[in-house]
């Protein structure tokens, strides 16, 4: 297999999975993320010549291009981008929500995914290759407390398509996989470490797995190359769609 797939926040979760996913299919895979332990351990469970850890922050765009521009050879030729990394922060309302959690959230799931989206377009059209972005239902369906990551999955969704009309006869194929409630460290970050928060969310509901939405990537990264899944939303049978809110007067 001479194919290579970058994931983007891979030290946990779906990023990790993926990981996983395409290392064991035969894949050369680039991880990234800030916890280098934990990418040293893909690492360690691939071999060097299957998987390459690039240690950085998605959001410090001369440490993306310091590791990008010293990828080894073998992983040069990034077939596959998995723009994964992201997160939400805080459940509270707009008018209580923290103004730097949602700068945070902007700056990690809206402006680094279209840094190394770009920085990367010239081998991927070169390539004729895919680009998949991770969003989420939460672009979709809005829901109390979801405002500005809600917001930017939804920018995540038409960037998407954005991309998908600018590449229009380049070959490249441009995929948003816009996944429901899966157990992974997501609840944990958005409630700040709060693990009884965590458990509760996830308690009874038989979520998605990371492992399924890995297998959902793979599915799509190796469709044939005239195939083009556009966006793919993914829930639990045990979730689905909430009823409108309706404030009443009480006087």
């Amino acid at each position: 297999m001479d194919k290579v797939i970058l994931v983007t926040g891979a030290t946990a979760g779906l990023g990790e999975a993926t990981a996983r996913r395409f290392a064991g299919a035969g894949w050369r895979v680039v991880v990234t993320g800030r916890r280098a332990d934990r990418l040293e351990r893909l690492v360690d469970s691939f071999g060097a010549e299957r998987v390459h850890a690039a240690v950085f922050d998605v959001r410090d765009e001369a440490a993306m291009e310091e590791a990008l521009a010293a990828l080894p050879e073998p992983f040069r030729g990034i077939d596959v981008l998995v723009n994964n990394a992201g997160l939400a922060l805080g459940t509270k309302p707009a008018a209580e929500a923290s103004l730097e959690d949602w700068r945070t959230m902007i700056d990690t799931n809206i402006t680094a995914l279209v840094t190394i989206t770009h920085r990367l377009l010239p081998v991927l059209i070169e390539r004729r290759g895919v680009i998949i972005n991770i969003g989420s239902v939460a672009g979709t369906y809005p829901y109390a407390g979801g405002n500005v990551y809600g917001g930017t999955k939804a920018f995540v969704k038409q960037f998407s398509l954005g991309l998908r009309s600018d590449l229009h006869g380049k070959g490249v194929r441009v995929t948003n996989i816009e996944p429901g409630m899966v157990e992974t460290e997501f609840t944990l970050v958005r409630t700040h470490g709060n693990r009884d928060a965590s458990d509760a969310m996830y308690r009874g509901a038989n979520p998605m797995t990371a492992e399924d939405i890995a297998e959902t990537l793979h599915w799509v990264a190796t469709l044939p190359p005239h195939l083009n899944i556009n966006r793919l939303e993914l829930m639990p049978v045990s979730q689905s769609f909430a009823g409108f809110q309706i404030h009443r007067q009480t006087s």
